[in-house]
């Protein structure tokens, strides 16, 4: 056995089970019966000072076990941290919550209310704040007087025959100006708009009923339309067939809107000026 002992792993376990045999043991035929080893129980650990689990975790247990039989009591003691006090929030408490013996739930209205007003007014500052944010975004992106001023175009309205309908440039889109015949302006104003697609009448699209002007824009897809073509002598748009009358009324096509109106006055001289 000793020689196994020595050439195992288990060296340590069958070197101790071999001294005990031939030391304390009895043959099992001379007795009959097999010995059985003596296992020493070792006392329990007690305190040797009446600490909680708090000051355990801060300073360390004091009593250690080590060994098999060997008990040792090492008073254990950090270095560091050892000043850490536990801490205390009172001075942010409500006096309401401070007295233990008093239920927090008699003055959770008081607290819940503090806690909505404060909640109310930073609301109210945060949006006011968004505001002014987007005023002066708003003031900085937008045109300035003199590009307003370069907004407006006046037009000489004697430079447009009877019948013709003249094309500028306002706001880098066309503008169509037409200058209508009488015949033009009966047939549009005997129009049953309860028929068309987006009724108007011709005397809201106009202020002088010899003059209409309108945006050149088709409300279909976006494209400009031809003066003085289409199925009803108006304005006619060749790239989905969109077509319009002396008005500027849709009325046949796939456009679902009427040609815009701008905002524009006559001034003296007979002089158009848009914008």
């Amino acid at each position: 056995m000793n020689v196994i002992a020595k050439t195992t792993g288990l060296a340590p376990f069958l070197r101790a089970t071999a001294t005990a045999v031939s030391n304390g043991g009895t043959s099992v035929a001379a007795t009959g019966k097999v010995s059985k080893p003596k296992v020493a129980v070792l006392p329990a650990v007690k305190r040797t000072l009446g600490q909680t689990i708090y000051q355990d975790l801060l300073t360390g247990a004091t009593c250690i076990s080590s060994g098999v039989s060997v008990t040792t009591h090492v008073h254990q003691k950090r270095l560091a941290h050892t000043d850490v006090q536990w801490p205390d929030f009172t001075d942010y408490r409500r006096e309401e919550v401070k007295d233990p013996t008093v239920q927090s739930s008699k003055s959770a209205a008081s607290r819940k209310g503090a806690t909505y007003l404060v909640a109310a007014g930073a609301s109210v500052g945060g949006v006011y704040a968004a505001k002014m944010i987007v005023h002066e975004a708003v003031g900085i992106l937008s045109a300035s007087a003199d590009v307003l001023a370069l907004s407006k175009i006046e037009v000489k309205l004697d430079s447009i025959p009877e019948g013709k309908s003249a094309v500028f440039k306002w706001r880098g889109k066309p503008l169509f100006v037409r200058h209508r015949t009488d015949s033009e302006i009966a047939k549009e104003s005997k129009v049953d708009v309860t028929s068309l697609r987006d009724p108007q009448e011709d005397s809201a699209r106009v202020k002088d009923p010899k003059w209409l002007v309108i945006m050149g824009i088709c409300t279909h897809l976006g494209c400009v339309p031809i003066a003085n073509a289409g199925d009803f002598g108006g304005y006619y748009c060749p790239c989905h067939g969109s077509h319009y009358d002396a008005s500027g009324r849709i009325r046949k096509g796939p456009a679902p809107l009427n040609l815009e109106v701008p905002q524009y006055e006559f001034m003296e001289g007979n002089i158009l000026v848009v914008g």
